[in-house]
């Protein structure tokens, strides 16, 4: 889970026996336990269904679902689905993440969660640029 510019609030890894649907109701308990304010979530086409009523019954957030464009052929930017797509290639860069390398779901999610905090600090930390003198 995300924010709107692409920074990690939450991670669940699990295993693939795990429908995402279910796995998204893991990540929601997750993230509702650390940020309260949230109201509104976008997400794709897969977590339609029951789990709207699901986070809206369990925390009062709206899943609101961003769909492909009505005719829409090949590939086409879609508000908001964009956002997630671009942390995924952010952690991508990261040589940890490139494979599955984790035994356990908890060092895979501690892996996404190191990754994400290097690249904020180097964003936090990138020197200024410099100044020409006259």
């Amino acid at each position: 889970m995300v924010d709107t510019l692409g920074l990690l609030l939450a991670v669940v890894v699990h295993s693939a026996a795990i429908q995402d649907r279910d796995g998204a109701k893991l990540l929601f308990i997750r993230a509702a336990a650390s940020f309260p304010s949230i109201s509104l979530v976008w997400a794709d086409g897969g977590y339609a269904g029951q789990l709207i009523a699901w986070l809206q019954r369990w925390c009062g957030w709206v899943l609101e679902i961003v769909k492909k464009l009505e005719g829409q052929i090949g590939f086409q930017v879609l508000p908001r689905r964009w956002v997630v797509e671009r942390t995924f290639a952010w952690l991508g860069h990261s040589r940890r993440l490139s494979k599955d390398y984790e035994e356990l779901v908890e060092n895979s999610e501690a892996m996404i969660q190191i990754a994400m905090i290097r690249l904020m600090l180097h964003r936090l930390c990138r020197p200024a640029p410099r100044q020409k003198r006259r």
